[in-house]
């Protein structure tokens, strides 16, 4: 049975660095998480060093800034590596395309920059390619219709958030990663590098490495609260895992306003999926 803890400061001895998920654990969108913030100060404080892992659709370098305005504190973090990051590699070795764009806007205009890709309608494009849905208020149900035009066509679809759903705010939000499941269930091919993929996770390591040299798995702790992302991305690299339980599941998962094991294990286990640890939040 996965344990339940109510303090990081618990199994922290056991490990030497952290991968961190960020949205749904340190902030929700509009304003970070105090205590989730204050626990990874801590164990940079202790000597570990942590890398914020996040699927989002973008590369590294606005994030910082992006995290300030939620109020995450730098001294809570030493590197961060992006799905954006991480699918860029695959990007740019398919341009110049042409490609056909879902994204909401410039929201995510530092996914593409640079390289060297045309975009152009569906039906000219030799792939296609999302970091999210064109609005927050669009449903997958919404691209029914572009997912059977473009499997028509057998064409590849390039996803740069692996994730379904984000928490922003106090409600969630559907993610580029709902459409990359509802084109796959028409059998279509969809490339993707965030977590659980393993280009993700090739990136950390190399960030870790810079940081402290080499680091055996067995003293690495992921921390997030998607299971199918964050759990089994850390299955699959085979490392040791805290499932932040509340996070997009939120009160799914307590009894009493506490963590229940029992419901924690029953999830995980749908998904073929575990993880060592949980928690209701990082603190």
């Amino acid at each position: 049975m996965t344990k339940i803890l109510t303090t990081i400061d618990a199994i922290a001895a056991q490990y030497d660095a952290v991968l961190c998920d960020v949205w749904g654990v340190l902030h929700n969108g509009r304003r970070a998480y105090p205590a989730a913030c204050a626990a990874l100060q801590r164990l940079r404080a202790a000597g570990k060093s942590v890398i914020l892992l996040t699927n989002v659709p973008k590369p590294r370098g606005p994030i910082p800034e992006q995290l300030d305005r939620v109020g995450v504190p730098r001294d809570a973090w030493d590197a961060i590596v992006t799905s954006g990051d991480a699918i860029r590699m695959e990007l740019e070795a398919r341009a110049p395309g042409p490609m056909f764009k879902i994204g909401p806007g410039d929201y995510d205009r530092a996914l593409w920059e640079g390289l060297g890709l045309v975009q152009a309608p569906l039906a000219d494009a030799r792939f296609f390619a999302i970091s999210g849905l064109d609005r927050d208020d669009e449903t997958p149900e919404d691209y029914a219709e572009t997912l059977r035009a473009a499997k028509a066509r057998n064409l590849d679809l390039i996803c740069a958030n692996p994730d379904i759903v984000v928490q922003f705010g106090d409600r969630l939000v559907w993610c580029a990663g709902a459409i990359a499941r509802d084109y796959e269930s028409l059998g279509g091919r969809v490339i993707m590098a965030g977590k659980p993929h393993a280009p993700i996770y090739d990136l950390a390591f190399k960030e870790l490495a810079a940081l402290r040299g080499d680091v055996g798995r067995d003293r690495v702790l992921c921390i997030g609260d998607g299971v199918v992302t964050d759990v089994l991305g850390a299955n699959a690299q085979g490392l040791d895992c805290v499932f932040v339980a509340a996070g997009i599941h939120g009160e799914t998962l307590l009894t009493g306003g506490a963590l229940d094991a029992a419901k924690v294990d029953k999830a995980l286990t749908a998904e073929k999926t575990h993880a060592a640890y949980a928690m209701a939040a990082l603190a």
